[in-house]
């Protein structure tokens, strides 16, 4: 069903008063927010003195949302609704702000921002104000779980948080100019994976106000009907509430909300109760109202109402611009009414402040915008006891994520009486090596399904869908309101969502600072089909370069695991799932590889984060020749082999081992919780030895996280230097330097020790890799001795 204005006419006179009055009052709030400082109830006339030196803000999607929040307020109440409000238009801090402050949330979680005249000028002051609160629908506002800085995400959050709350509404206003993006306009889709029985639901509500910054939006001048026919493709049942004039408006919203929320209400009925196994067309509302709706209708002789010049600050007010905007702001304030909205003392009246839902009923109240409250541990199985058997190292093993797979499937199975567990993945959770999972859960499918389809069900713990951000933004909804995840992906392509973990990161920076906020579960990301093993597909998936990009943010969030091995990831996946309110990310290889510790040796390895490896290492008695340091899979294959080229041809070498599983243990403590101090740094990796550090990611990063160390100038690390094609395993390491070789010869270049021997070695190294060369340019696979390699030093290292 598409309406303009429903027929029907829902509100009565009282009832259209009393909304109209929340409206003008939370208008009245925005306004006072972006522009004063000082009088906030116009009790004297308006002077310059009484604004803000700088007016910071976005107008122009505010009286919209405040208009939406009113009448969810109404149906909330009306039909004794738990709903979320997600303001997607980026700037709409003033309305989400203005709106808490009406319900009294606000002034709960914020005493001094009282709800009296004080209270009011204190709200008004701090708002994009030096030590106050952002222009954005901000954590620091209570009832907001999307910070809405950067757009396209509010969509994918909204279903995460009504993903296994089958109780739960999510309103979600998503601004014109947010439509444009990637992210929003994939989001559309997410209406294919609700399900009905078990999850709750999703209201859109596209805020069509005509204008982002400077320019038109394109879902504004598309015309009605292509507009309608683009939503109902996507598979939603869209209701427009079209026009300007306050009263007919207010009876069109009514009327369609109760229409939509009537129509959520059969849809759910019918498959929870009825059994109706179709996928529902979900109904939303296409807003069209005025950018800058109620706001001046001409400024200095051109529109303003309606236009692009209504996105911020519509009227410059200072000592140096024409004295009539002054008298037009205080205009513009009064047409509010301010005096019918809050009596002498700055209250609100009692019979708006009636129309707030009560407690946890207010949006800007409601816990699950406020996760941790709600949060649970998981119950998890006991990692030792998915441990891959390491009688002596080297063993040979079947992929680290493949056996990390029978894990997550029984911490699914344990956690399915709860459901607040699931993974999401960009259709690569079978590819990433964690087809197990499927052993206990499907994928959570409403599409059709065919024959010969594998794992899909109309519920399911995976949650896949061919777009990154979609996941991220699932996974980020559903974490935020309280429940646990996992984020499966190609390494390469995790690039696809910096930006939104740049703003889940700094969400979680600033929550750690609100006393009021609870600690959530941490967003967890495993990368595999790594840049190491992208031999098939070539250069355009090999990329280990969103760790650099992690650890630029807080180092009280970032957390960043590169386990050597099976029982090594077992371990921290099991701490990854515990932990809380933090950002971590593993990177684990997928294919047969090499197991070096047993599940005891591992634990203890991983709670340390770094260690010396003795039974790899020859100093025992005596100070090291050279530290051969490594972090990541594919790197401590590459350097144990490369020890035991030393072991046996140099054997007079005195070469230490280290292991690194946590990254940020390189970096000064000083700078990282997890720093080692420098004096047990300096006994890893002495103060003067040379350190050949091979790593799983880009050299410079080592060199970052360690310039303030001792013996810096004598680190030198092998990395990923931009350098891959479609060859063989063996072949990318030797592409970047970082094999066993190249190693070696590094040794060779800066150990004096190493002599005459030396430089008979390197020439024979100098050769193999001209060898191996000539070798996979005819056969297509690496040389015997290196697909054939097993560790068991010395004589491991002999070359053919």
């Amino acid at each position: 069903m598409t309406t303009d204005t429903l027929a029907r006419q829902p509100l009565d006179p009282a009832e259209l008063h009393g909304i109209d009055g929340w409206w003008r009052a939370a208008n009245y709030l925005s306004v006072g927010q972006i522009y004063l400082r000082d009088n906030p109830l116009l009790k004297e006339p308006l002077a310059l003195s009484h604004v803000k030196h700088m007016l910071l803000g976005h107008w122009g999607t505010t009286p919209g949302q405040n208009f939406i929040y009113a009448h969810l307020n109404r149906v909330i109440r009306q039909y004794d609704l738990d709903m979320l409000y997600l303001s997607g238009p980026g700037h709409g801090g003033p309305a989400v702000v203005a709106n808490a402050y009406l319900d009294g949330t606000y002034s709960e979680v914020y005493p001094d921002i009282s709800q009296d005249e004080a209270g009011l000028q204190r709200l008004f002051k701090q708002f994009s104000f030096p030590g106050g609160i952002p222009s954005h629908a901000s954590p620091e506002c209570p009832g907001s779980l999307h910070e809405g800085g950067e757009l396209g995400y509010s969509l994918s959050h909204a279903f995460g948080a009504v993903f296994d709350n089958p109780g739960l509404i999510a309103a979600c206003v998503v601004g014109d100019g947010e439509a444009e993006t990637g992210p929003l306009a994939t989001a559309w889709h997410s209406n294919k994976f609700l399900d009905p029985v078990g999850d709750g639901a999703v209201l859109p509500i596209l805020h069509l106000n005509g204008y982002k910054i400077a320019n038109p939006t394109v879902l504004a001048r598309i015309g009605r009907d292509e507009l309608e026919q683009l939503l109902r493709g996507y598979g939603w049942t869209p209701y427009f509430v079209s026009g300007s004039e306050p009263a007919a408006m207010h009876q069109a919203m009514a009327a369609t909300l109760d229409a939509a929320v009537a129509q959520i209400r059969q849809i759910q009925r019918g498959a929870r109760e009825q059994g109706v196994a179709a996928r529902p067309r979900w109904p939303m509302i296409v807003l069209d109202s005025p950018k800058g709706w109620t706001g001046p209708k001409l400024v200095d002789g051109k529109p303003n109402e309606g236009t692009f010049r209504a996105h911020q600050v519509p009227l410059s007010v200072s000592a140096s611009s024409p004295p009539e905007h002054l008298q037009q702001l205080e205009a513009w304030l009064r047409s509010y009414r301010p005096e019918e909205l809050f009596d002498a003392h700055g209250r609100l009246r009692p019979e708006l402040a009636a129309l707030a839902p009560a407690g946890t009923r207010r949006m800007s109240a409601n816990p699950h915008a406020n996760g941790g409250l709600l949060l649970r541990d998981l119950r998890l199985p006991d990692f030792r006891d998915y441990a891959v058997a390491v009688p002596q190292p080297g063993v040979g093993g079947i992929g680290d994520t493949r056996a990390l797979g029978p894990f997550l499937r029984d911490v699914i199975r344990l956690n399915e009486p709860s459901r607040n567990f699931r993974v999401f993945g960009p259709d690569e959770t079978v590819s990433n090596g964690l087809g197990a999972v499927f052993e206990a859960t499907s994928r959570q499918w409403q599409a059709t399904l065919q024959p010969n389809d594998e794992f899909l069900a109309a519920q399911g713990r995976v949650v896949e869908m061919l777009s990154e951000h979609q996941c991220e933004g699932w996974l980020e909804g559903y974490l935020l309101t309280g429940r646990h995840g996992l984020f499966n992906c190609y390494e390469a392509f995790i690039h696809i969502v910096d930006s939104m973990f740049n703003q889940h990161a700094k969400w979680l920076k600033m929550t750690a600072a609100i006393p009021w906020r609870r600690p959530l579960a941490s967003l967890n990301y495993l990368l595999a089909s790594h840049v190491w093993r992208q031999d098939h597909n070539g250069f355009t998936h090999q990329d280990p370069g969103f760790i650099d990009h992690v650890v630029n943010k807080k180092a009280s969030i970032v957390r960043v695991y590169l386990p050597p091995d099976a029982n090594c990831l077992l371990s921290v996946m099991d701490h990854c799932l515990r932990s809380r309110h933090y950002v971590n990310v593993v990177v684990a290889g997928k294919h047969p590889a090499p197991q070096w510790l047993a599940m005891d040796a591992a634990q203890r390895h991983c709670s340390q984060g770094i260690g010396l490896w003795p039974w790899a290492s020859s100093d025992q008695r005596g100070e090291p020749d050279v530290v051969m340091a490594c972090a990541g899979d594919v790197p401590t294959l590459e350097t144990l082999a490369a020890v035991s080229i030393l072991r046996r041809y140099l054997p007079e070498l005195k070469v230490r081992v280290v292991n690194v599983v946590d990254l940020m243990k390189l970096q000064s403590p000083s700078e990282h919780p997890h720093g080692l101090d420098d004096d047990d740094f300096d006994q890893l990796f002495t103060r003067d030895k040379p350190v050949i550090f091979a790593f799983h990611g880009y050299p410079t990063l080592i060199h970052r996280l360690t310039y303030r160390r001792t013996n810096h100038d004598n680190l030198h690390v092998h990395g990923y230097k931009e350098e891959g094609t479609i060859t063989t395993a063996f072949d990318m390491t030797v592409l970047n330097a970082l094999d066993r070789f190249h190693l070696v010869i590094d040794v060779i270049n800066r150990v004096p020790q190493a002599g005459e021997r030396g430089i008979y070695l390197k020439q024979k190294l100098l050769d193999k890799l001209i060898e191996h060369k000539q070798y996979i340019d005819e056969n297509g696979e690496d040389l015997p001795e290196i697909r054939n390699w097993m560790w068991d030093a010395p004589e491991a290292g002999m070359l053919a």
